[in-house]
């Protein structure tokens, strides 16, 4: 039976401020090497026989952000399936289940968080395949991952009888929340104790008819989102009042921890980690003789066991250890590693402030591009815009502000008002407040240009489209 993978691609990741936030989470980060950890995942499918393209999970605001990394690391996904809300991981594997049958029959769900890392990738492969058997015969099988210490992060399963030949398979005896140190001693001593990874292969007939069973009104209210969903450019946009109708709960909840169906397969040195913090991060880099992990402009003397990453500028550490020092165009953070999981308490208070840090970042992506905030005061801002070659912005205007703009690299066409202008490098123009104006990438390198706002309001709310090319309403 054909393999459908499903990536959930949703998440904040909060833990990991301030790179990782809101509007660009870590999922989206090339925290680990070359790619980005949604490219990681839908890489490490190669391996895979019998195959198919992923249904990726996310939503409207990220949805740009998952097709151009996926179409940068030359995958083409089967759908993009756009929740209106966060509903947790049974909706979302609920509709992804529905999607497949109705595209292609049944399938085998490999359900797979966006935000893993995942060292031995050839196990993984083997994993895949041993757990393809198991969910063939209608079992419900979740990824556990062999502790290698007594962590208490992360929630475990305890593993029952073995299942026929498969040495690694066991059916689930419990689902263990998130224990005290003492008993996550415990579990490493006594054995028989998994860390839950998040990752499943499940039937999408079996995991539905389950779910119709124990979670009646996640089936009923996802299949309707599903079925009045719209189709917008390549996304799929779940219907949003039958969506939130859907309990906000995960597939352990819902499913797992109740269904006499659950299976579990497991292995040692999978080197899996879900990146739930900047120790774990630190925990899994390259480290120095004396136990630091540097990345970027970094001067330490007299440090050890330290993660240290200068994305912009350069940092200067001496005589710590075991800290996190993490620095931003716009912020900073520096906390010993053993507070690191206490970071989201710094966004909960960000967002508690109304503060833009916990949610963007100076650069900002946007579907043709970026730009980035260099310079501001009363009445005026700098941003420097990227625009992607054959992209544009939408066809727009301002009520509060008028816009100087002048070519750095490339070459651009511009709409202003009635007239339409090419523009190279060193020359500019002015759009005056309340113009219509438009800016085109015609050619084959990234354009950049400088962008003088002046004006009485410089929100990114004064902007009305008239045409767009990414179907966006009142975004910027």
């Amino acid at each position: 039976m054909k393999i459908q993978p499903v990536i959930l691609c949703g998440g904040s990741g909060t833990r990991l401020w301030p790179m990782s936030r809101g509007g660009y989470p870590k999922q989206y980060l090339k925290l680990t090497g070359e790619l980005t950890l949604v490219q990681q995942t839908a890489k490490r499918l190669d391996g895979v026989e019998s195959i198919a393209a992923p249904i990726v999970v996310t939503n409207g605001e990220q949805r740009f952000l998952v097709a151009e990394q996926l179409r940068q690391a030359g995958i083409q996904p089967s759908a993009i399936v756009l929740e209106p809300v966060g509903r947790n991981t049974a909706p979302a594997i609920a509709v992804a289940a529905q999607l497949a049958m109705r595209e292609a029959g049944d399938s085998l769900l490999l359900v797979l968080p966006s935000d893993h890392v995942m060292l031995n990738e050839s196990l993984f492969v083997e994993l895949v395949h041993a757990a393809s058997a198991i969910a063939n015969d209608n079992q419900l099988v979740t990824f556990g991952v062999e502790p290698t210490c007594a962590h208490t992060g992360y929630g475990y399963i305890r593993a029952g009888a073995a299942l026929g030949a498969q040495s690694r398979a066991h059916a689930v005896e419990a689902f263990v929340e998130k224990p005290d140190a003492a008993t996550a001693e415990r579990f490493l001593s006594e054995g028989g104790h998994y860390w839950n990874s998040g990752m499943f292969m499940l039937k999408a007939s079996a995991y539905l008819k389950e779910l119709e069973r124990l979670a009646p009104e996640i089936a009923e209210a996802s299949s309707l989102s599903l079925e009045r969903a719209k189709t917008d450019n390549d996304f799929i946009r779940l219907n949003a009042d039958a969506f939130q109708r859907c309990p906000n709960v995960s597939v352990d909840y819902a499913v797992m921890e109740k269904t006499d169906r659950a299976a579990v397969i497991a292995a040692a040195d999978l080197g899996w980690n879900d990146i739930g913090s900047w120790s774990a991060l630190a925990d899994i880099a390259d480290a120095d003789d004396d136990g630091n992990a540097l990345f970027g402009d970094v001067l330490a003397d007299d440090m050890s066991n330290s993660y240290v990453r200068a994305e912009h500028r350069m940092v200067a550490a001496i005589g710590l250890d075991n800290v996190v020092i993490v620095e931003t165009a716009d912020a900073v953070l520096v906390a010993h590693r053993d507070k690191s999981q206490d970071v989201k308490k710094i966004v909960e208070r960000l967002n508690a402030s109304g503060r833009h840090e916990s949610v963007t970042h100076r650069r900002v992506v946007r579907p043709w591009g970026s730009y980035e905030g260099i310079d501001q005061g009363e009445r005026f801002q700098v941003k420097r815009i990227v625009v992607n070659p054959g992209a544009q912005l939408s066809l727009q205007m301002h009520h509060h502000r008028a816009e100087h703009w002048i070519v750095v690299k490339g070459t651009a066409v511009v709409t202003n008002g009635s007239q339409e202008i090419i523009l190279s490098e060193n020359q500019s123009t002015y759009i005056p407040l309340g113009v219509t104006h438009r800016l085109r990438n015609p050619g084959h390198i990234p354009l950049e240009l400088i962008e003088v706002q002046s004006g009485a309001y410089l929100g990114e709310d004064d902007i009305v489209r008239f045409e767009d090319t990414y179907g966006r309403v009142n975004a910027a």
